[in-house]
């Protein structure tokens, strides 16, 4: 039986552990990302990218604590709601373009990478997408 989650620890540590791939990671991701789309683009015309980029590790955190507890921490539902249409106003199916993004982030820099690797993420990182998702609907 193979553990995803196991696949997607060591990914995940391979592209963050190391201060120089980790920024190189996080920067790509978003230029990236931003690139997917003029809606993604917009909105994040007037962000402060340096913050952005810090946030994302602590989102990423929050999102494979939240796939292994099956709880959502404060902080994460803090930040659907944030994202929600009261306030950021995301549309849910951007969540599938910063996963797209995010993937092929991990594939370009994460050199020990395979698809099942890529599907580990997916399998981690899915319980808390769709619950930021939800929180919107």
């Amino acid at each position: 039986m193979k553990n995803y989650v196991t696949f997607f620890e060591g990914s995940y540590r391979r592209l963050t552990t190391d201060p120089g791939v980790r920024g190189d990671f996080i920067e790509r991701f978003y230029e990236r990302f931003v690139e997917a789309s003029p809606e993604v683009a917009k909105q994040f015309e007037l962000t402060d990218m340096r913050r952005q980029q810090l946030m994302l590790a602590r989102s990423l955190d929050e999102l494979v604590r939240f796939s292994g507890e099956r709880r959502a921490p404060e902080t994460l539902r803090s930040t659907a709601l944030r994202h929600g249409r009261g306030d950021l106003d995301i549309a849910p199916e951007l969540y599938d373009q910063w996963l797209s993004a995010l993937l092929a982030t991990v594939e370009e820099f994460d050199l020990e990478c395979t698809d099942e690797i890529l599907l580990a993420w997916r399998v981690v990182l899915a319980p808390g997408i769709e619950y930021m998702k939800h929180l919107q609907a």
